[in-house]
């Protein structure tokens, strides 16, 4: 069932190929906007991710498949948005990766990528879309920054950084669209069971010995008191209300999503 509320926008959601970015680009979708999807995988599986979208919500899509490291593409990308859609209304920079070691054995290689993909691209990405958004008076940039973005854990100080980073660029982004038709503002998911933690309850499996099910709730008992994981639908779901013109004076804000992991 389609609402109308962002009939004619367009949505481009970084790492939007699985995970949160594909559950938040559907719900936008759902709601009337074209998708620009980016990220790695398969090309007749991204080709028919978009034939789902275009059918299910009767929507037009694009994928463009840069690299989120490289400001090049970044720019590519945005100017294969503008060729096809006019610009972009609703940006959400979710792209993003994840290394984990001790700070000593951090390899320098991980370090810079992290910051590269999960941080230094929503600039990128920001400043290409604002000027339109700007001229519009109209437009959404919405940062998925992580619980990470609030607190800390050990062994994850590329991912914390980057993400404590988009907290507080979504800080200025907002004030200094404060007196436009734009608003900035974060999403603070908790544990979402996506290919990314997957591999980690995987890597705690094999490490304990134990079952898959047994490394989830492990790993969900040592953060999240719901004791559930925060799904890529209910995230979708923040994001469209984000959008709407009922959050229009939602700025600058770090919502969190976690189960209860940050009130503790």
């Amino acid at each position: 069932m389609q609402n109308t509320s962002l009939q004619g926008k367009t949505a481009l959601v970084t790492g939007s190929t699985s995970g949160i970015g594909l559950g938040i680009a559907r719900a936008l979708a759902q709601q009337g906007a074209h998708i620009v999807l980016n990220g790695f995988g398969d090309t007749a599986e991204i080709k028919a991710l978009q034939t789902t979208i275009e059918k299910d919500f009767n929507v037009k899509t694009i994928y463009h498949n840069a690299d989120m490291s490289k400001p090049e593409e970044i720019v590519a990308m945005m100017q294969a948005t503008s060729d096809k859609f006019g610009g972009v209304d609703i940006l959400v920079n979710n792209a993003g990766i994840q290394h984990v070691a001790n700070i000593e054995d951090f390899p320098v290689e991980k370090w810079d990528a992290i910051i590269a993909i999960n941080l230094t691209s929503a600039f990128h990405t920001t400043r290409l879309a604002l000027p339109a958004m700007k001229q519009k008076n109209w437009g959404r940039i919405i940062n998925i920054a992580s619980a990470h973005g609030l607190v800390g854990s050990a062994q994850k100080s590329a991912y914390v950084a980057a993400k404590h980073g988009i907290v507080g660029f979504t800080k200025v982004t907002a004030l200094e669209t404060a007196q436009t038709g734009v608003t900035c503002n974060a999403i603070c998911p908790g544990w979402v069971l996506t290919p990314l933690v997957q591999k980690q309850v995987d890597a705690r499996a094999a490490n304990e010995g134990i079952s898959n099910d047994d490394a989830k709730k492990g790993l969900l008992a040592e953060k999240q008191p719901s004791g559930e994981f925060v799904t890529p639908e209910q995230l979708g779901t923040l994001a469209v209300f984000l959008c709407s013109e009922g959050a229009s004076q939602v700025r600058g804000v770090a919502w969190s999503m976690d189960g209860g992991w940050t009130a503790q």
